[in-house]
């Protein structure tokens, strides 16, 4: 069955786009939620008259999709998370945390889903996420995984070898 989208359409197209789709996903999905029109002549010729109006709320998006994309493609954000023994984590890094850090380090509003991750990051150290604005405008943003506990643990290891070392010292000049 062919639609005119009267939105955009993930995998599907744009905004008066005429796409063929299936007739129960038309009916029970498009239809209702008014997100596409069945494509007859009389909504054809109307989408003629106002394809201007759709051309020029198309480049508006396009150019919010590039400044946003140019505000944060490159750079990298911090994500706290505890790690447990060999560098993995207690749990994983979602979308959700990575869009939350964008927002509070480079002050850009990015929607949770429009994070993508092939695969959850469950390790420690530096991964690369793409973050789709708008079609084919994506930006990488390299996310950093950290250690959110306190690290008492380190301080004292390097207080314990202060000490042998000044027991080593002392130990020496009394053999002497």
């Amino acid at each position: 069955m062919k639609v005119i989208l009267t939105d955009e359409l993930r995998g599907k197209g744009g905004e008066g786009d005429i796409v063929e789709v299936a007739q129960g996903y038309a009916e029970n999905f498009l239809f209702p939620n008014k997100m596409a029109l069945p494509a007859t002549p009389g909504n054809i010729k109307q989408l003629e008259e106002r394809r201007h109006n759709i051309e020029k709320r198309e480049a508006e998006r396009v150019a919010a999709a590039e400044a946003l994309k140019a505000a944060i493609d490159g750079k990298s954000v911090t994500v706290d998370a505890k790690i447990g023994e060999e560098g993995q984590l207690f749990g994983s890094v979602t979308p959700a945390q990575i869009a939350e850090a964008i927002k509070a380090e480079l002050g850009v509003e990015v929607d949770r889903k429009r994070v993508g991750r092939g695969n959850a990051i469950k390790t420690s150290g530096k991964h690369e996420v793409e973050v789709n604005f708008y079609r084919e405008i994506s930006a990488t943003v390299t996310v950093l995984v950290g250690v959110t506990e306190e690290e008492p643990a380190e301080e004292e290891t390097e207080a314990e070898v202060e000490a042998e070392v000044e027991v080593e010292v002392e130990t020496t000049e009394v053999a002497e």
